[in-house]
């Protein structure tokens, strides 16, 4: 089982419409769902698979937090062998807990955190002994890059690479909009062991966050589905070092997500 500490593994969707995001995402990106109850039977949590297993989850937007404003979004969660000491260890650093820790009956343990500069993630550690394979590189359906849009560049990138270990890649000069720098969640620094990158937040996003690119096999097949499915292409589709193509994108729901894959030649 590969050691997920201190890297993204899990995604996880609240939407106003689970039904609708379900349906969409699953002709966008092909994922498979199933059902998990727990408590929630009447409102299950459902589980998506990708290409290479399971990934991440899609919800309804619990009551006490729509109450208080939150829309739909994706969040993600970093691999904690100790959510406890963690979070702690993490508001020490700069950042802040949202949610103290927790525990999901018969997931695992928990805690809502936030980075210096505002974007908000959360750490997991699962309670069966049982861990998790990463997927290879650019499975379809699971997630090929992680985008920080930050709000306070040089102390969120001291953060994760001080914190999670994280290895600093090149950084490239985006001219008005600042840098961005490549980073990887192995502690690596070779250009193939990139698994994201964050920039200064732009002034049209309204708060920081961290944006994910999930991999189709054709973007501009993507593209035709995401618009045939009532979602919004923001940008894109753009070519990126290493040939693939992206989009950043809303789905119906109002959420912000990503795509990234090849072309056809005969589309290129």
């Amino acid at each position: 089982m590969t050691d997920l500490t201190g890297k993204f593994f899990w995604y996880e969707l609240m939407t106003s419409d689970p039904e609708g995001a379900i349906a969409f995402y699953g002709d966008v990106v092909g994922w498979t769902t199933q059902a998990f109850g727990g408590e929630r039977t009447d409102d299950p949590y459902h589980v998506v698979s990708g290409s290479a297993g399971p990934l991440g989850g899609i919800m309804r937007i619990p009551a006490e937090a729509k109450d208080c404003g939150m829309s739909p979004w994706w969040g993600g969660y970093i691999g904690s062998a100790d959510v406890d000491a963690d979070a702690q260890r993490l508001a020490d650093a700069g950042g802040s807990v949202k949610r103290a820790p927790d525990d999901i009956p018969g997931v695992g343990r928990f805690a809502v955190m936030s980075d210096p500069g505002g974007a908000i993630f959360m750490l997991l550690k699962g309670s069966s002994p049982d861990g998790m394979n990463a997927p290879p590189p650019m499975a379809n359906g699971h997630v090929g890059w992680h985008e920080l849009y930050s709000g306070d560049f040089d102390a969120d990138l001291g953060f994760y690479t001080s914190q999670f270990g994280w290895g600093k890649g090149e950084a490239m000069d985006m001219g008005p909009m600042g840098s961005y720098q490549l980073f990887s969640m192995s502690g690596q620094t070779d250009f193939n062991a990139m698994a994201g990158g964050m920039m200064k937040r732009p002034d049209e996003m309204p708060e920081p966050q961290w944006l994910f690119y999930f991999v189709v096999p054709d973007i501009d097949v993507g593209v035709e589905k995401v618009k045939a499915g009532g979602g919004t292409v923001l940008n894109g589709p753009a070519e990126v070092p290493g040939g693939a193509w992206i989009i950043q994108g809303l789905d119906p729901q109002g959420a912000m997500f990503a795509l990234v894959g090849m072309r056809s030649a005969s589309a290129a």
